[in-house]
């Protein structure tokens, strides 16, 4: 397991090993000891999945609010997404600031992102299945969000198209609007 960082402090990039042989390949998309080894320390209690079916949907960019933030362990298992993390954690020197990286079902690549961060994804495929771990239980009180083209963030989405969007998305504030409870501690 390689585990990468990014411009994010907290944001990684972990890449699984993969043994193929004749018949396909195995990997361990999630080691609590391996983690652990490398300084990340986290209890997983949920797993989910999403499925899109369009090319260019977008989901995002969601968090959810102390007390129930959540760290997410993000992969594609079936066709492309561009994956993104915003931090949102006020005083911090990357605050407003993104990471955004291709997950693929061939690539098997990972995203790592703590809490006090928001998350959103763009299919870049059809037929898309997402599938994450959280460390936190889902909390609808707390759940949140911002913009995916706030302009002051300026994700540069990899498809220029009119994304397809949920209405809670279509609705979501700007970061200099949404309500937060995020403090960097660096």
């Amino acid at each position: 397991m390689k585990i990468i960082d990014t411009n994010l402090d907290g944001v990684k990039v972990i890449e699984p090993a993969v043994f193929g042989d004749h018949r396909g390949w195995f990997m361990e998309t999630h080691s609590y000891s391996k983690l652990k080894e490398a300084g990340i320390d986290l209890n997983f209690l949920q797993d989910n999945q999403s499925f899109s079916a369009t090319k260019g949907t977008l989901r995002g960019l969601h968090f959810q609010l102390n007390p129930k933030a959540q760290t997410k362990l993000v992969r594609c298992t079936k066709g492309e997404i561009f994956d993104v993390a915003v931090d949102i954690r006020k005083g911090s020197p990357t605050y407003g600031k993104w990471f955004g990286i291709e997950l693929t079902a061939e690539n098997k690549k990972q995203l790592l992102i703590p809490r006090g961060f928001a998350h959103g994804f763009m299919t870049l495929t059809e037929d898309v299945e997402v599938q994450y771990k959280v460390d936190n239980d889902y909390a609808p009180e707390c759940d949140g969000g911002i913009a995916w083209n706030d302009p002051t963030i300026g994700v540069e989405w990899p498809m220029d198209v009119k994304p397809v969007l949920s209405e809670k998305d279509e609705k979501a504030p700007t970061l200099e609007a949404a309500e937060l409870n995020f403090v960097y501690e660096g």
